[in-house]
């Protein structure tokens, strides 16, 4: 005969599945079950008691990345970055800095139309970076 179990320990056999670190706990013998389900009963789920069970691989990502300098991370980042889409990144960096450049234009030229004692600018690129696709 199947014994029915009372809500709340339905609700925390769910909790438990939805976090799987929690019963690793048990295993070890750091904790046992009353006392998780004591603690999930009177904090609730949403308590920072929870919290090393639930984000697990990206919680131990962002410890590492807060410990690294700011150079590791971006040399972190380009290794882990496509080069197809490092380079459309560049490229789209490349003509915002080329809009950017042509709406500076624009303003020098017309503050040069003003003041015509000022010397001509001379030509920059269209483009500040060549870069090509191997």
């Amino acid at each position: 005969m199947a014994k029915k179990l009372h809500p709340k320990v339905n609700e925390f056999k769910e909790f438990v599945q939805k976090h799987p670190k929690i019963s690793s706990e048990v295993r070890k013998g750091t904790a046992t079950w009353q006392d998780l389900f004591e603690e999930w009963y009177l904090l609730g789920e949403e308590d920072s008691r929870w919290d090393p069970y639930r984000e697990g691989k990206e919680k131990t990502k962002q410890e590492k990345n807060e410990s690294k300098g700011f150079m590791d991370q971006i040399g972190g980042m380009l290794k882990n970055m496509d080069p197809d889409q490092m380079q459309q990144h560049i490229n789209s960096l490349s003509q915002a800095i080329g809009a950017v450049q042509g709406v500076l234009s624009q303003f020098q030229t017309t503050n040069t139309a003003s003041a015509p004692e000022q010397t001509e600018t001379p030509q920059r690129p269209r483009h500040p970076f060549s870069f090509r696709k191997d």
